[in-house]
């Protein structure tokens, strides 16, 4: 066999960025307006439409003068001495024993300790309260150390250079058995903004650590806070322009609550530094989240876990179901403020059984309606969904390492990237929704089951995801960017069609059989850009052959050693693409602009490259040593290889791609059934998918249906019996 060295060459500007290996959009402007279509439909699925983060918020939440820091004077002094206390000045202050109410609107200045007491504000005037804690600790066995009864707005301000404390006991007691507020060391029932550069730490032992029924604000101030539940509450809003805070908390760490209005429950973060560790959601908005800047470490529901397990077919069960292992899986959210999912109860004829487990919410950034990040740097290690919505994700900035139990990200009907960088460390499925929408953007996942998944809905993670869905408008759309996705399960993955208009994706795909680097149900067109997906080859798929763009699906005779070299160059010995495997592979699909009709290529294996590499694709170096695999001229949109040369779709080791166009299609292979009988097929083979029964007990159902499966290398063709 031949031998090769050869130079490796510059890429064209479609498929190199200068400084990195991979390719991206030539028209970074364009991609992220709604010029184009893909876009602009994602955005038409978002609240934020096309605007920035930050314009959204600026629109939404407004600041006064006064919720930042101010100089004071002429305050109101009141001393705290142990069980009584003092005060000196104007303001309309009443002392009882070490109950200190607060009757008129102005500024208080607040020092000392109270061993058990309480600050209630309760103003009969319309103006706002300022209380200046400068080195106060307030202690409150029986109730809310600060209890903001009632004011038209209250602001408490963190003196510089002072330490203040706010602690409560374990249960509160009331006046009435039918009251449960104040429910936080800090209460208010109106407005509430903190600022300040100082200190505060609070205990809430009883319940909740800081929490408005109304608006609160945050505009500095180092604030830490341990809470029995929640750690930081707005019923209409929570909004942060800096500071430093530190939950730790039984439940949420940050969240808003009026699940009434739908114009309200935003939460809104411009900047600040937040460490929380949370037994639930790290953030959760009852409507959107928007954040536009800041430093985020979340840790939620204890972290993801060491390992995720998975059913011997890389599925995990169902939602809430058992695993071979005895482990539970992740819960089914479909409503991720609910407390406890289940699965109906069937016959035992049938193959699934009665499971219901109570379940919690442990979610690194969640919302209701949407999650906006247009920069800040985030940290995010989850039990469940890294970043969750309910509808839509959009991504303009910022820098997320996430790492998760559950899925990375997802959201029930859109996410869009415009930007930005996502390393997705550790997840179930990387990225999942109906329409994931890439412009822009660099994203690395890791997953045990698929990469980016398309059809999971509301959170089914494409576990149970009914094979008989109208699955017409979901839709990947990669547009630009750079997408390198490691699987054990599918690569990518869409219960639709994937569109492929420009920048980069290299899928490092399944090394079992029962997995593909790309399945899809419709098509997958490819228009520009640069694709390599690389994996095992029972399931196997190419790209759609009404595809604007060729593409090569080589398949070889045995597996290939993770590491080994495969070399494209063309009959001028220019390179197409050097790469490497990061996992074992029997299959690579490669789509190039560098790949043209009636043009000459060489395929080769092994070797040695130099030049620069990243995630195994090298470039500006030499290639050598390598051995000629297999000769061949492109002749059509897809051109199926093995190590003889040009071959037929559907022929050699698996090979399940087709000749896409409208296919391509797993389901094809049940094309010639009845109606009735394709739908129980595929209802089979998804319980089979998703791990509720097994291959054998599958292929055992199959067999009572007159329908054969053929065995991994034989052609892929089912017969009716």
């Amino acid at each position: 066999m031949k031998k090769r060295k050869s130079k490796l060459i510059k890429v064209a500007a479609p498929l190199m960025c200068t400084g990195l290996l991979f390719g991206c959009s030539n028209n970074t402007e364009d991609v992220n307006s709604t010029s184009n279509p893909a876009v602009a439909n994602a955005e038409s699925l978002s609240t934020i439409g096309n605007q920035e983060v930050a314009s959204v918020i600026s629109e939404k939440v407004a600041y006064s003068d006064e919720d930042f820091y101010s100089e004071w004077d002429n305050a109101t002094s009141i001393k705290l001495n142990g069980d009584s206390a003092s005060y000196e000045g104007d303001g309309g202050v009443v002392i009882d024993g070490s109950t200190i109410t607060i009757r008129t609107s102005g500024v208080y200045e607040i020092s000392g300790k109270l061993n058990d007491g309480q600050i209630h504000v309760d103003a009969e005037d319309e103006e706002t309260v300022r209380l200046i804690l400068n080195g106060a600790e307030i202690n409150s066995s029986t109730n809310a150390p600060i209890y903001i009864e009632n004011a038209e707005k209250t602001i408490v301000s963190l003196e510089e250079g002072t330490k203040n404390i706010l602690s409560d006991g374990e249960k509160y007691v009331y006046e009435s058995s039918d009251d449960d507020e104040p429910n936080a060391a800090l209460f208010s029932k109106d407005d509430l903004t903190i600022n300040g550069n100082g200190t505060l730490v609070v205990d809430g032992n009883y319940n909740n650590g800081i929490a408005s029924k109304d608006e609160l604000r945050i505009t500095g101030g180092i604030i830490q806070i341990e809470a029995a539940d929640d750690g930081l509450m707005g019923r209409d809003l929570v909004a942060v322009k800096d500071g430093n805070i530190s939950i730790k908390a039984g439940g949420d760490g940050i969240k808003s609550t009026n699940d009434k209005d739908s114009s309200k429950a935003l939460i809104a973060i411009e900047g600040g530094e937040f460490d929380i560790e949370s037994a639930n959601d790290g953030i959760q908005a009852e409507t959107s989240l928007l954040i536009a800047d800041g430093e985020f470490t979340i840790t939620s529901g204890g972290g993801s876990p060491e390992t995720i397990e998975t059913n011997e077919n890389n599925r995990m069960m169902p939602p809430g179901g058992m695993m071979p292992s005895g482990e539970m899986a992740p819960p089914n959210e479909a409503d991720p403020n609910a407390s406890s999912t289940s699965q109906k109860t069937q016959p035992e004829s049938e193959t699934a059984t009665e499971i219901e487990e109570v379940t919690e919410s442990a979610k690194g950034l969640k919302a209701s309606v949407e999650v906006a990040i247009g920069g800040g740097s985030f940290t995010i290690d989850s039990l469940d969904d890294g970043v969750h919505s309910n509808n839509s994700i959009t991504i303009t900035g910022g820098d997320l390492k996430v790492a998760t139990g559950d899925d990375g990200i997802h959201a029930d009907t859109s996410i869009l990237t415009k930007g930005g960088s996502i390393n997705v460390t550790k997840s179930y499925e990387g990225i999942e929704s109906k329409t994931i929408t890439i412009a822009d953007g660099e994203i690395h996942v890791n997953a045990v089951d698929d990469g980016i998944n398309v059809g999971g809905g509301n959170d089914s993670s494409g576990r149970d995801f009914a094979a008989t869905e109208n699955t017409e408008n979901n839709l990947l759309s990669i547009n630009g960017g750079i997408v390198y996705v490691n699987a054990a399960g599918d690569g990518l993955d869409s219960n639709g069609s994937i569109s492929m208009t420009d920048g980069t994706v290299i899928v490092s795909g399944p090394t079992n059989n029962n997995n593909g680097p790309l399945d899809y149900d419709q098509s997958f067109e490819i228009s520009g850009g640069l694709l390599i997906a690389s994996g095992s080859s029972g399931m196997a798929m190419a790209t759609s052959e009404k595809s604007t763009q060729n593409a090569i699906m080589m398949t070889y005779p045995e597996t290939q050693t993770a590491g080994t070299l495969l070399h494209l160059e063309d009959s001028e010995g220019n390179t197409v693409i050097t790469f490497a495997p990061d996992k074992d592979y029997q299959s690579v699909v490669i789509s190039s602009p560098l790949l043209t009709k009636d043009a000459s290529y060489t395929l080769y294996s092994g070797g040695t490259a130099t030049g620069s590499e990243s995630n195994g694709l090298f470039s500006d170096g030499d290639y050598q040593g390598g051995t000629s695999v297999v000769d061949f001229t492109v002749s059509d949109t897809v051109t199926w290889l093995n190590e003889t040369g040009v071959t037929e779709a559907n022929t050699g080791h698996g090979g399940m791609g087709g000749p896409g166009g409208e296919g391509g299609n797993r389901g094809d292979m049940f094309s010639n059934l009845d109606e009735e009988t394709r739908q129980k097929v595929q209802s089979i083979m998804e319980q089979e998918r998703s791990g509720v029964i097994t291959q054998e007990e599958a292929q055992v159902q199959l067999e009572e249906l007159g329908v054969e499966l053929q065995k991994r290398g034989e052609p892929q063709e089912q017969v009716q019996q």
